[in-house]
């Protein structure tokens, strides 16, 4: 099945040529046919196996850009996921131009809504930010015809439950309504059952394939060679894009700085920065622009960037779910990656307590040095 099997707009089938997309993942396939139809979808597919796309294509379908209207809504967990969803919308929506406006926190609590006189609105936004939104009465979400409740899993993980539910509690009228998650937490089912009309219900499971394909390694070490370790690993990383993991904001930003002297092409990423310095330093690590991004835990959900070749955890984070999902951004969309998860003589008691919740065992090995070249 091709993309242009389906019953799309022309100008969405243009915008997939340009990136070269022609052919739809498993979760593409069943899920956009349903949503064109206008029911409601549960879908559930692992993390990069393209649910943006599933969701973003039909969207465009009932957004009438004609109308300054908000006629569609994202919430999503994080403010990167919301500006990658921004800009998949943005380019397919280019040709009628279609608004879209990612509202999360760190930007101006009054988005510029009520100036625009026509040019069918998208909001794509984190759940914190939607509800005060609401709250204020600074948006209007009565024309509502397309509702997604993105990384459904992961709002659960944050205790975005509740903000999600009365986002979805002021939608009125009929309107098609899809929640996509990685797994289905018994919130999902509770909600479908209180704000979707009899849903599809559209799993995908992984093949073999395509389970991400990384080699996870924990290496030990004495406690004054931590920095040696790091730079042996980076030196190896030739061909990718490498995430460096520390475990304060103060700490990341020291150690960028560090890197940056020894010649590395790194960048921080981490909390206290404004959104505009967000932004600018994941568009130069996206652009490939810079190589390594040394980043909080920030970065550990909702990062999605193909090419990151390496995860390094410089610094053990507080839990075993963490650590999966900083693993978890390299090795995207089938493609092998490497990660090693640092752990010197001080780290073996907490070691201990993150492997216990860990799915799989995570050899570890000592660190050896390179030998000097003559």
């Amino acid at each position: 099945m091709l993309f242009s099997d389906f019953d799309l707009l022309p100008q969405s089938i243009e915008a997939l040529k340009r990136q070269k997309i022609e052919t739809p993942t498993p979760i593409q396939e069943k899920a956009i046919p349903l949503l064109l139809e206008e029911h409601d979808v549960i879908g559930q597919a692992q993390t990069g196996s393209g649910k943006t796309l599933a969701f973003s294509l039909p969207l465009l379908e009932f957004v009438d850009p004609k109308s300054a209207a908000i006629q569609a809504v994202v919430i999503t967990p994080t403010r990167e996921l919301a500006n990658q969803i921004a800009e998949v919308i943005d380019d397919l929506g280019r040709v009628d131009q279609i608004k879209v406006l990612p509202v999360y926190g760190g930007r101006s609590r009054n988005p510029p809504i009520s100036k625009r006189p026509q040019g069918g609105l998208v909001l794509v936004a984190t759940p914190g930010r939607g509800v005060d939104l609401i709250n204020r009465k600074a948006i209007d979400l009565s024309k509502v015809i397309y509702a997604v409740i993105d990384e459904a899993d992961e709002m659960l993980d944050q205790g975005f439950a509740r903000d999600v539910e009365k986002i979805l509690k002021a939608l009125e009228g009929d309107h098609i309504t899809a929640l996509f998650s990685a797994t289905m937490p018994d919130w999902v089912h509770q909600a479908s059952k209180k704000y979707l009309h009899q849903p599809k219900i559209v799993k995908v499971d992984s093949t073999p394939e395509e389970e991400p394909n990384i080699e996870h390694v924990g290496l030990k070490f004495p406690a004054d060679r931590r920095m040696d370790v790091l730079e042996s690993l980076l030196n190896k990383a030739r061909d990718g894009s490498s995430i460096v993991f520390g475990r304060t904001k103060h700490g990341v930003k020291k150690l960028a700085k560090k890197l940056g002297n020894k010649g590395y092409s790194a960048v921080a990423l981490q909390g206290n920065m404004s959104q505009n310095a967000r932004d600018r330093v994941m568009k130069q690590f996206r652009d490939n622009e810079v190589s390594i991004l040394v980043a909080t835990n920030v970065a550990a959900r909702g990062l999605d960037v193909d090419h990151v070749e390496l995860v390094v955890n410089y610094e053990l984070p507080e839990n075993s779910e963490l650590l999966t999902h900083r693993v978890g951004r390299t090795g995207r969309m089938g493609r092998e990656g490497n990660a090693f998860t640092l752990i010197a003589d001080s780290d073996h008691k907490k070691w201990r307590q993150l492997k216990k919740g860990l799915k799989d065992t995570i050899p570890v090995r000592p660190w050896k040095p390179e030998r000097a070249r003559r």
